[in-house]
């Protein structure tokens, strides 16, 4: 018989069907066993054999009682046995048995009295063995007592993922009771929550019975809707004794509060890289603009999804900023934008570069006139239009889906330089004071890098105007030398400042040719060059020997702030073709003769220009023959020395590059800056080249 034919359709539809082996009876292993009126066994079932050790054929028909008894209970059995069939009262109890082995067990009794249709009467006896049944309470004991009083959240789902049991705990957990728990889905009875992934890990684990351990999942309950909460989840699916499915089971850990420490300790630690990081990148160079840069790319995305940094005009020109608190508009320059992707707000931001007047009502305006932050962490209409510079600005900010912002000032040295905006538009999460706390360090720090950019391109400026009206005089066109000569200042601020190049007319048509560098760098070695330049047009006016030259220079030096210079003098006199050179600490000259090799002079170099003072300083004068066509060329170290290749190295090229074919003067400058110059703008370079006209020049 199928089971179809077993169950008639009103029991299958109310749930009825065939139980499968392994289930709690067959745990217990429940045995039947019927007397009739004089105490025979007149029914005996499989259970029974295996629970007594007789099988049918041996226990029926003999007396219960003489079977299963030992004789000193015999008696009692018997008056239990008429109690039962004379009064149809039940019995249940302990009762000693005499197993077919000889020993003894305690087995659990039920006894009841039965009728048939006749009026004959029977007692039916249903027996478990009492150390099975006593090990299954025990089992359930601990199984509910664990499931009750457990501080993990436990449920059980049937195989349509409907809720069976719940224990307190989940109750407390998911802010439900039982009752809304019982009998619903769980999309349904969880709603508050991300059902859609819980189903899925749900079905996955029915499918293949492998249990998923320890699922994070983050969401709100009805009972804090605006609070986030954590859970660790684990799901296990159930089987009976023989691998049947009887559903689910989930475990549930409330983890908020590892989870709210572990986010903090994240965030301290997104924090400290985000400084770590403004460190090693923000203030590379000592330009304004690219600070203001590094300054906004570093924060973008990891503290704001766009970032803006304004700098007063004032201190761009190098004025000294106005003082916070005296309101009134505020001229600011945009210096920099960051994003993190493409957004309506970026065309909100003033262009970079842009100089731009910003209201008092603005919340930079107020940001840089009282000198703290201003943090706006919910924005609405009426914010967005004092953040934005006009309302087509706002209304940009809006489509972006501008929702918190936050302003904190550039403030070094006491002053205040500018201004760094941030805007949230995609992170959902608002700024709070711990952003504004991380923000304050982050546009310290960039700062005091602004100002010093500031500060150098400040020496910069002045440096290079007082070097161009030091060498703003075209040098006299000598009537027996063809010259040409460049000068190119350094890139960076620091370096600008000392050397310099001349050709002065000396009495009998000679001239004099000097190069020179001044130890240091800006406004201070720039003047010390001008004082040292003028003083040796005025020697050379007196027509002095170059070494004499030399040591009055020497002394003037030593008096000066820096005190330290090399220089090359060289005076060429046509009517006896050659040149008498004295140098003090510089680097050699080079002669080219046409048909010969460049050769590199090997003069007395002499000390440097400034330490007479330590001792008797003498300058020694060379005299080399200079005839028609040759060159004498003068530079200084800027043009040879770099930073990763020797002095030699850079002399052999240099020698190279005069051994080319020979070409005009103006052209051979320009090629050796080009080829020797190339990314070596760290300092200044002079370089001067003469070459002696024939009789017919």
């Amino acid at each position: 018989m199928g089971a179809t034919d077993a169950f008639p359709d009103s029991a299958a539809q109310a749930g009825a069907g065939p139980a499968q082996p392994g289930g709690l009876l067959d745990v217990l292993g429940v045995a039947a066993v019927m007397l009739d009126a004089n105490g025979r066994i007149t029914l005996w079932s499989p259970q029974a054999e295996a629970l007594f050790g007789w099988t049918a054929e041996e226990a029926l028909g003999r007396s219960a009682a003489r079977l299963l008894v030992h004789p000193e209970h015999v008696e009692l059995v018997l008056r239990l046995f008429a109690q039962v069939m004379s009064g149809g009262e039940s019995w249940a109890g302990v009762f000693p048995v005499r197993h077919k082995d000889g020993s003894t067990r305690l087995v659990e009794f039920r006894n009841m009295r039965l009728q048939d249709e006749h009026g004959a009467s029977y007692a039916l006896g249903i027996a478990t063995d009492q150390a099975v049944l006593r090990e299954v309470e025990r089992d359930l004991a601990l199984s509910v007592r664990l499931v009750a009083q457990s501080p993990i959240g436990l449920a059980v789902l049937d195989g349509d993922l409907r809720f069976v049991m719940v224990n307190p705990a989940l109750e407390r957990i998911n802010d439900l009771p039982a009752e809304a728990h019982l009998g619903r889905h769980v999309r349904d009875a969880l709603s508050f929550l991300e059902t859609g992934v819980i189903e899925e890990r749900m079905r996955e684990v029915l499918a293949t019975g492998r249990p998923l351990l320890d699922q994070f999942s983050i969401g709100r309950t009805a009972a804090h809707p605006d609070v986030d909460q954590a859970w660790s989840v684990s799901y296990y699916r159930l089987e009976d004794a023989n691998g049947r499915v009887l559903g689910l089971a989930t475990s549930v850990v409330d983890v908020t509060e590892q989870h709210r420490a572990a986010t903090e300790a994240a965030r301290a630690r997104r924090r400290l890289a985000i400084i770590a990081d403004a460190s090693a990148t923000v203030g590379t160079t000592l330009d304004v603009g690219q600070t203001a840069q590094e300054l906004a790319d570093v924060i973008v995305p990891e503290l704001a999804d766009l970032a803006a940094v304004d700098v007063l005009d004032a201190v761009l020109d190098g004025r000294r900023p106005p003082m916070p608190g005296r309101g009134g508009p505020a001229r600011f320059r945009a210096l920099a934008v960051a994003a993190a992707g493409e957004t309506p707000a970026v065309r909100a931001a003033d262009p970079t570069g842009q100089l731009a007047a910003y209201e008092t009502e603005r919340l930079i305006t107020r940001c840089v006139t009282e000198a703290r932050p201003v943090l706006v962490s919910q924005v609405g209409p009426d914010e967005r239009r004092h953040i934005a510079a006009d309302p087509q600005g706002a209304e940009l900010l809006r489509e972006a889906g501008l929702h918190s912002y936050l302003a904190v000032p550039l403030i070094a040295r006491g002053e205040v330089l500018g201004a760094l905006s941030l805007y949230r538009t995609d992170n959902p999460v608002p700024f709070d004071e711990d952003d504004a706390v991380l923000a304050v360090e982050l546009a310290a720090r960039a700062a005091v890098c602004i100002d010093n950019a500031r500060s150098y391109q400040s020496e910069r400026r002045t440096a290079l105007t007082l070097q161009r009206h030091l060498m703003n005089h075209r040098p006299p066109k000598p009537t027996t030398l063809d010259i040409a000569y460049r000068y190119q200042p350094a890139q960076a601020a620091s370096e600008v400042g000392g050397d310099w190049f001349d050709v002065i007319p000396v009495a009998g048509e000679k001239t004099a040719l000097v190069v020179g560098d001044v130890m240091g760098s800006g406004i201070n070695a720039a003047a010390t060059m001008g004082q040292l330049r003028t003083t040796t047009r005025a020697l050379a006016d007196l027509d002095l020997a170059p070494a004499d030259v030399l040591h009055h220079l020497d002394h003037i030096a030593g008096g000066l702030d820096p005190a330290f210079a090399t220089c090359l003098y060289a005076v060429h006199d046509p009517h006896r073709e050659e040149c008498r050179i004295a140098v003090a600490g510089h680097l050699p000259p080079v002669v080219v003769r046409p048909g010969r090799p460049p050769e590199l002079l090997d003069l007395p170099t002499g000390a440097p220009l400034g330490v007479g003072g330590v001792g008797d300083v003498t300058f020694e004068q060379t005299t080399v023959p200079l005839h028609a066509g040759d060159q004498l060329v003068l530079y200084t170290d800027g043009l040879i020395e770099t930073r990763d290749q020797a002095i030699d190295a850079r002399l052999d090229r240099l020698l190279g590059l005069l051994a080319e074919p020979e070409r005009p003067l103006e052209e051979l400058c320009d090629r050796l800056l080009g080829e020797l110059r190339h990314g070596n703008d760290h300092d200044d370079v002079a370089l001067l080249i003469a070459r002696v006209r024939g009789p017919e020049g």
